[in-house]
């Protein structure tokens, strides 16, 4: 286990933006994207790290981003540091393993999400309409039950410590234009779909991700990062019932625990205990041992 990161500040890189776990420096013609050790829930920012859990991220994302290549190209322009810039090379020890040389897109305003189970806000929803964001469903679904077929249900991005809103379809052709809409919306199926069928054979249901679409050289590309734990509902093959909550090895196991405290989802956010920044570690890894095939 290596020393946590919980920030970069690199001296003589232009840092970009600083977003909920990513670090992000203009290096030239290309971005330096740093996954730190952050974790937030309910769109607040914890104050522990978790360990290696840069490291799990950007392993995931590169496996992701070069499985999906033949669908549609991604903004990974390499994850070994003796490859980036010369600018960066001071930075090598704490880039190593945790950061992405990306190529730099103009970013959709809006998060692609693809569900293909009942679960989270979804079952909620479900619950109050019988429906998700405005998709109408069938009766009778329980939770954790597997969709007819994925839906995509996108949302806008909010600033940070802000929340994402569920919008329709209608108001993201509104937000992007009409065919960058619907080339993200295809794209997302896709990808989710292939994913959700290669991570079966390893055990593992993808209940539901998100992904971020930009414009690069006149063409969409999928950037950021691509079903990590962070970004997805992870559950185990073997153990799944529906009928009710499934056991996960991602972000959920976080969010339960703080949905258990007296705490009203804004920051300050509460203490984490050491049981808890552990037993989160432990499942990241395991995400990305299952899913990879290999640690990091």
């Amino acid at each position: 286990m290596s020393q946590p990161v919980m920030q970069t500040d690199f001296s003589g890189l232009k840092l970009l933006a600083r977003g909920k776990v990513r670090d992000i420096y203009d290096v030239g013609e290309e971005l330096l994207l740093v996954a730190s050790d952050r974790i937030s829930a309910f769109d607040v920012i914890m104050n522990e790290p978790i360990p290696d859990k840069g490291f799990v991220l950007t392993a995931i994302s590169a496996y992701w981003f070069r499985q999906m290549e033949d669908i549609v190209a991604n903004h990974l322009i390499s994850t070994d540091v003796a490859e980036f810039p010369p600018i960066c090379q001071p930075f090598a020890e704490v880039l190593k393993g945790r950061s992405m040389l990306a190529k730099k897109a103009r970013p959709l305003p809006v998060e692609c999400i693809v569900r293909g189970y009942v679960s989270g806000s979804g079952w909620k929803d479900y619950q109050n309409t019988g429906a998700i964001c405005g998709i109408r469903l069938p009766s009778g679904l329980r939770e954790s039950d597997r969709l007819p077929e994925p839906i995509f249900t996108p949302s806008t991005k909010a600033d940070l410590g802000a929340h994402d809103e569920n919008i329709s379809f209608e108001k993201m052709i509104e937000l992007c234009g009409r065919s960058l809409a619907e080339q993200a919306r295809d794209y997302t199926l896709k990808i989710y779909t292939r994913a959700r069928d290669l991570a079966n054979e390893k055990g593992i249901i993808i209940a539901d991700t998100k992904f971020e679409f930009g414009v690069y050289d006149g063409k969409l590309i999928i950037i950021d990062e691509c079903m990590t734990p962070d970004s997805s509902r992870f559950w185990l093959k073997d153990r799944y019932l529906p009928g009710g909550p499934q056991p996960s090895f991602d972000k959920q196991f976080l969010r339960d625990y703080l949905e258990g405290l007296d705490w009203n989802k804004t920051a300050p956010a509460p203490a984490l205990p050491a049981d808890i920044i552990n037993k989160t570690a432990a499942m990241y890894l395991e995400a990305l041992t299952r899913i990879t095939g290999s640690g990091i």
